[in-house]
């Protein structure tokens, strides 16, 4: 066997092979795209007939890169940078750093510890397209909710009436009437018919008469005035806002229909719309993050680590203490945690199990993170033994 380690970067990689004594057997600088993985598979070629016999050690899992070496047959180990980076310790205490160094400890690694590192376990074409997805979606909700951030930030400056009026600003009642109405004075001149038109270009087919008669209320309600050159800035920033948080809305909802779509198809789709709590979006993002590579887990606990859910003990002489875990998979955390807060009114067992794991104040996050790690090995024993949720039975 022969052992890579591979440090990427954006315009080039760096390539050490070890043969199983450690010795270099080559290294390499290799460009990005065609011609890098061109030159890659010639240099391993040279010392490894089959290519189960190369084990490769790099810093992601994903990657055009990544995809050609699990493609072409190798064993590839994703290494957190983190690891690597104490790895590198045990080899110099200079704190001497090289992008062809690191390549080498990758390969050493890999040759020695690779037992301690997951393999790369391809998941299929469909899951890769879901992914790309729900990532999307995720980026562009959390753009919003900068951006609306940002505008609720200029309204408090110059505007109270429209807070007052709007509890959220990125709903369609909200960018359609900020549009027309952008500053206290304009607001305040808004008639009645006005607004309810632009209502009804915000999307809201319902209650337009009592809901315009909300806002008019709250926008000619006596307010704090911020100076006119002021409050004429702040209104051309909030057009702009409300312009952004409008296009974002409308590709939020865009992808969030073609996820739904695609979602659908994926075998699993059933089993994780079944759970309680998850829906076609968030349940995408669960999928997309876990992966569905049947041996990508060993258990359900291994699950949980990589969901970032199950705690860590950390203990020294007669102090012990338990944390959550902080090496994880930030965006599957999330959506786990978002599944344990659905649940809650979903499921009688799941607000039960909760309410019994917080039982103070100060706990309710505990709580909820103890709820998504209940909820991530119940995920895990659905799709081992391809079961639909049972309420009773969990």
């Amino acid at each position: 066997m022969i052992f890579v380690g591979i440090d990427w970067a954006e315009a080039h990689h760096d390539v050490c092979v070890l043969d199983p004594k450690g010795e270099v057997l080559g290294t390499r600088r290799i460009p990005e795209g065609l011609e890098g993985v061109t030159r890659l598979h010639a240099l391993l070629g040279d010392h490894a007939a089959d290519p189960a016999e190369v084990v490769v050690g790099i810093e992601t899992e994903r990657g055009l890169l990544v995809g050609a070496l699990v493609a072409a047959g190798h064993t590839v180990h994703a290494v957190n940078p983190l690891a690597a980076s104490r790895y590198r310790d045990r080899h110099t205490t200079s704190r001497a750093k090289s992008d062809r160094g690191d390549a080498r400890v990758l390969a050493d690694l890999v040759r020695t510890d690779r037992h301690h590192h997951r393999e790369v376990a391809p998941d299929s074409e469909l899951l890769a397209g879901i992914k790309v997805l729900a990532r999307a979606h995720q980026n562009l909700t959390w753009t919003r909710g900068r951006q609306t951030n940002a505008l609720r930030s200029a309204l408090r400056e110059y505007y109270p009436g429209a807070l007052a009026a709007f509890d959220d600003l990125a709903h369609g009642d909200a960018t359609a009437v900020l549009s027309v109405a952008p500053d206290p004075e304009r607001g305040r001149r808004l008639s009645q018919a006005r607004i309810v038109r632009a209502l009804r270009t915000g999307g809201r087919q319902r209650n337009l008469e009592r809901r315009a008669a909300e806002v008019r209320a709250a926008l000619q309600a006596p307010q704090l005035m911020a100076p006119p050159l002021v409050a004429e800035a702040q209104a051309a920033n909030t057009v702009a806002l409300t312009a952004v948080i409008t296009t974002l809305n409308e590709q939020i909802a865009r992808l969030e229909a073609e996820l739904t779509d695609v979602f659908g198809r994926h075998p699993d789709a059933e089993i994780l719309r079944r759970l309680p709590g998850l829906g076609d979006i968030l349940g995408a993002r669960v999928l997309a993050e876990s992966g569905d590579a049947p041996d990508r887990y060993l258990d359900a606990r291994a699950r949980r680590n990589y969901a970032g859910t199950a705690p860590i003990t950390r203990a020294s002489g007669t102090s012990q203490v338990v944390v959550a875990r902080l090496a994880r998979n930030t965006r599957l955390f999330d959506a786990c945690y978002q599944w344990a807060f659905c649940a809650l009114t979903a499921s009688p067992g799941a607000r039960a199990y909760y309410d019994d794991h917080d039982p103070g104040p100060n706990t309710s996050k505990i709580a909820r993170r103890k709820l998504a790690n209940k909820l991530v090995g119940i995920l895990h024993g659905c799709l081992a033994h391809r079961t639909l949720y049972d309420e009773h039975l969990a």
